[in-house]
């Protein structure tokens, strides 16, 4: 099964808001009614009901407004729209499209419209080395033969990734099986460790440290919240008729009390405090290491961090990232856990 994106643009200046959407698409179906003259306070009263009606706190706008409003309408680089001021019957003057099959809608776009999408595209674009983007590759080619977009081939911008990483190719028929509530036979291969197969009930998808990890569950342990590194699982994910167990995890809670991916039921939330040296503290205080942050300044010019986190190995993996330039304080479970990998890791030496 392929994804199907699908991709709907509104013709607005960059700059615009939701209620200058309101005004000109209000004005677009007065401009095309020819059972009636609007006058210009005519106009007014018709686009202050629409703002009123999208907002009863709305103050709607003033004759000023309106005016700039038909003059942008007007110009190329609004919508180029034919309105025309005709004098009426009663001798006041109406405004209406000369051409009555004109529509803001179905015009081309603009100047400025288009110049804003190309640079969209482009920025789209420079994503390079994500594979979930390889639609944008079609997208490119389709907008700039509708409209006329010229592509740019210099890139300002990257993900970090890695081109090697071989579970990729299993991201979209994962998530197809979550949006369709499909169960899945998966072999799986742990390092070190001999693959097994897994019947499993795909609920969510992560990216930690430039590796996915599927979420669900598990349905020889009834685990609700095991997880599956991409890259370890064999072959082609084969779909099973089972009964899809219904997902009740709210994921984003779920993650609010770990750093990565791994959490153990059986460990409760604790208090971690660690100092970071002089060097490192505006690293740590412009990137935190977890939402729950909290630091303070020491008279060293140290920083003393505390975050609330259920303790796992990404933690350990992150702290002993920062080498020397971290300590860890609290709690006296963790200080013995990183005094031994740091005391494993110098007989490597």
């Amino acid at each position: 099964m392929k994804i199907v994106y699908t991709i709907k643009f509104q013709k607005v200046n960059m700059f615009t808001t939701k209620h200058q959407i309101l005004r000109y698409n209000k004005l677009d179906k007065c401009f095309q009614n020819t059972g009636k003259e609007y006058t210009i306070d005519d106009l007014l009263d018709a686009v202050n009901e629409a703002l009123r009606e999208y907002d009863p706190n709305s103050d709607g706008i003033q004759i000023r407004t309106l005016r700039k409003d038909i003059s942008f309408m007007k110009r190329e680089s609004g919508y180029n729209a034919p309105i025309e001021a005709l004098k009426g019957s009663n001798g006041n003057y109406y405004y209406r499209y000369t051409d009555r099959n004109f529509s803001i809608n179905s015009s081309p776009l603009n100047d400025t419209e288009a110049e804003q999408l190309k640079n969209a595209v482009s920025i789209l674009n420079r994503f390079e080395g994500s594979p979930e983007f390889e639609w944008v590759n079609q997208l490119g080619p389709l907008l700039n033969d509708k409209f006329g977009l010229k592509n740019q081939e210099k890139k300002v911008m990257s993900l970090e990734s890695n081109i090697d990483y071989k579970g990729y190719d299993h991201i979209t028929p994962l998530f197809n099986a979550i949006i369709n509530k499909t169960v899945l036979k998966i072999n799986y291969e742990p390092f070190g460790k001999e693959s097994y197969d897994v019947i499993f009930h795909p609920y969510f998808l992560k990216q930690y440290n430039n590796r996915w990890f599927v979420f669900g569950y598990n349905e020889f342990n009834q685990n609700p919240h095991w997880n599956l590194a991409l890259d370890r699982i064999n072959g082609s994910i084969e779909t099973i008729k089972e009964k899809y167990k219904k997902d009740k995890t709210d994921w984003q809670e779920f993650f609010d009390d770990i750093i990565g991916v791994s959490k153990d039921p059986n460990k409760e939330l604790e208090e971690v405090k660690l100092i970071f040296s002089k060097e490192q503290a505006p690293y740590i205080q412009t990137k935190p290491l977890h939402w729950s942050q909290k630091s303070k300044l020491l008279d060293d010019g140290t920083l003393e961090v505390r975050i609330k986190v259920i303790i796992n190995y990404e933690l350990e993996t992150r702290i002993l990232s920062f080498g020397e330039k971290a300590k860890v304080i609290e709690p006296y479970e963790l200080v013995n856990r990183i005094k031994e990998r740091v005391n494993q890791q110098i007989t490597n030496y």
